[in-house]
């Protein structure tokens, strides 16, 4: 072994022991909106850690109140802990994104989690469409979501996960990736749904798993009944070259959920998806934040 390479083994060696010493790095938001007379406001912003909303927005009206949420250290790394809590009183109605994608490093095998939980009161509406989450490989990760709809209350959310640093060549080769959603209404499960993605795992090549796609997304849409007549429009959107999708419907929740060679690709197709469920579910046209433009 050459001098050169001794000293990068030992370098690597040394990196990864101080990353498993390092203290996680803890983060919590808590939001409360609020319907007054016109406009829903957000009431409370309590945060904890790396965790930020700049400042209310109402691009589409008084009614729907936008929020971006901030983690300004741009990445998630092993140990670190993220919280995050809405709640939506009796006719409000929030809309939340994210200025760019999640970012999830190598771990140096300590896990790292994300933790949301949704209240949306009676004919209150939480829309959580966060822009893309990329997974590093080597991330040790853990995503939960949890939706508690009052009656009449309506959710709708998305999540685009990208398998590695695609741009650059890079594959999910090793690592762990737990994923957890739960939704219910008054206490009745509506929609529950575990999985776990192991790096190198043959489902990520297999046509029954991931078939060699490394990025997934689902739109979710529960709370109200659904019509079969909303899943025409969905299913008979254009699809990009190398996109796989569906859409089907249970009796209160809507899944649209694709594949894709690339984030580019099912972002578009989600946001086209949602352009059409909008008005549909519930009666307001799609306003895109301005912040997925730029």
């Amino acid at each position: 072994m050459t001098v050169a390479l001794a000293q990068a083994v030992e370098e690597s060696v040394r990196n990864a022991a101080e990353e498993a010493t390092r203290p996680g790095w803890p983060a919590r938001l808590d939001l409360r909106f609020e319907r007054r007379a016109e406009r829903t406001a957000l009431v409370h912003c309590q945060h904890y850690g790396p965790l930020r909303v700049q400042k209310a927005l109402y691009p589409e009206g008084a009614e729907v109140c936008q929020a971006i949420i901030l983690h300004p250290p741009g990445g998630v790394a092993g140990g670190d802990s993220l919280d995050i809590l809405v709640s939506a009183a009796e006719g409000a109605h929030a809309l939340l994104t994210t200025p760019g994608a999640g970012k999830w490093y190598r771990s140096g095998g300590r896990c790292a989690r994300q933790s949301l939980s949704l209240r949306v009161a009676d004919q209150a509406c939480v829309e959580w469409l966060p822009q893309e989450t990329i997974v590093f490989d080597g991330a040790e990760a853990a995503l939960q979501t949890r939706v508690e709809l009052a009656a009449g209350g309506v959710f709708c959310g998305w999540e685009i996960l990208c398998l590695g640093r695609t741009e650059s060549g890079e594959r999910f080769s090793y690592g762990r990736l737990e994923l957890a959603t739960r939704i219910e209404r008054a206490g009745r499960p509506l929609w529950i749904e575990r999985g776990r993605l192991l790096g190198g795992s043959t489902w990520l090549e297999a046509a029954a798993g991931l078939a060699g796609r490394p990025v997934s997304a689902t739109l979710l849409l529960a709370g109200r009944t659904i019509e079969r007549e909303w899943l025409a429009p969905c299913r008979e959107l254009p699809v990009a070259e190398g996109l796989l999708t569906g859409v089907t419907a249970l009796p209160e929740v809507l899944v649209a959920r694709c594949l894709a060679p690339g984030v580019e690709a099912a972002r578009a197709w989600l946001i086209e998806v949602w352009k059409q469920l909008r008005p549909l579910a519930l009666g307001r046209t799609a306003v895109p934040p301005r912040i997925w433009s730029t």
